[in-house]
């Protein structure tokens, strides 16, 4: 595991509180903007920090990420600025940074490559949305020997071998994806992330982070009692896409609405308090 990740995780566990993980599309609306994003989600209370590299065939994502991929490859958001783009944040905050792509770009960049320039750049792992376990053996060797976290993604329909093959490649911590299909804010959670999470346990020690149509605070308080992290991603970016001209305050603003989900109790009803609805 990556220093700064281990190191977040350690802080976390030592104040009895969980991770949020919050997903931006690096380049959107600009790659300057990127940075004071970042920056400022740390401040707000944001423990991961997750860079999309924006890809032209997201079959994985929902239209708000679709969308602001759109945006950050007309802004020039290709893999080598993306890695400047990590190096300026690094002037500035030491948040831990996953790169989060799909397997074409890193492909064509090369695994040996990647490996070294993400480290450099002073990333600390990488997801790669459709690379499958069992082709993943050259990235992960390349991952291991620059000292890069590799986190993958279990889903509800996976079997115990296959999630086994994900803990075993995964460091870091493991994605459980919430329920099946694309990204996408949803009201409610799906009844499959606790049954998902139960199985993760039986196999692996590394802290567990559930992602995938979770976007207010009452998920997180239903969320914390069984996982480590919650990971939000398209309500940032949709957040984002609202306020394009000065985004970085009111993403930071949203990651404090959602962390008070941490604080309360799960709410039965799923409509949440009059407190965190008056915060949004």
């Amino acid at each position: 595991m990556s220093i700064r990740i281990a190191e977040c995780w350690k802080r976390l566990q030592s104040r009895n509180d969980k991770a949020l993980i919050a997903f931006l599309m690096a380049g959107d609306p600009d790659l300057a903007a990127t940075v004071k994003i970042v920056v400022a989600l740390a401040e707000a209370g944001a423990d991961i920090v997750e860079l999309g590299i924006p890809f032209s065939e997201p079959i994985a994502d929902g239209p708000v990420i679709q969308r602001s991929g759109e945006r950050a490859l007309r802004a020039g958001a290709y893999l080598p600025a993306i890695l400047d783009v990590v190096r300026e944040i690094r002037r500035e905050s030491q948040v831990p940074l996953i790169l989060f792509s799909y397997l074409n770009p890193v492909l064509r960049y090369g695994f040996e490559r990647f490996a070294a320039d993400a480290v450099s750049s002073g990333a600390d792992g990488a997801l790669i949305t459709d690379l499958s376990v069992e082709e993943a053996g050259p990235y992960v060797e390349q991952m291991r020997r620059s000292g890069l976290d590799t986190v993958f993604l279990a889903a509800p329909t996976s079997t115990d071998e296959r999630l086994k093959r994900v803990v075993s490649l995964s460091t870091g911590f493991v994605y459980a994806i919430s329920r099946m299909g694309v990204t996408g804010a949803r009201e409610q959670l799906s009844s499959a992330v606790a049954p998902l999470v139960q199985r993760l346990r039986r196999f692996t020690s590394l802290p567990i982070a559930a992602g995938f149509g979770i976007s207010r605070p009452e998920h997180f308080a239903e969320l914390a009692p069984i996982v480590d992290g919650v990971i939000v991603g398209s309500a940032f970016v949709h957040c984002l896409e609202q306020h394009p001209e000065n985004p970085a305050p009111h993403v930071a603003d949203f990651a404090k609405w959602l962390r008070q989900g941490f604080a309360t109790e799960p709410d039965p009803s799923g409509t949440g308090t009059a407190a965190t609805q008056s915060n949004r």
